[in-house]
């Protein structure tokens, strides 16, 4: 299992560094927004608690992404009264 861990993690890696890599498109924090409240609307009613989850989950990482940017949500925390100690 540990190698099964070890070859998630690079792949993480391998993806953050790719999307650190490239342009942002214009206006992608609102694309991204929109298929975040997508995610939601379209598995809300959902019979099945499996999938109003998962909806759930999708809809808050894109939600949270969009609001925090490439840079994380650091970047944010910063203009608030505690988050000034971030660096």
């Amino acid at each position: 299992m540990a190698t099964r861990t070890r070859t998630q993690g690079s792949l993480v890696e391998r993806a953050k560094a790719k999307d650190d890599a490239r342009a942002s498109a214009p206006g992608e924090h609102w694309f991204v927004l929109g298929a975040g409240i997508a995610a939601w609307a379209l598995t809300r009613r959902s019979p099945s608690v499996v999938v109003r989850t998962a909806g759930m989950l999708a809809a808050t990482a894109l939600v949270g992404r969009a609001a925090s940017g490439r840079d994380g949500l650091s970047k944010l925390l910063r203009f608030t009264p505690l988050g000034r100690r971030i660096r």
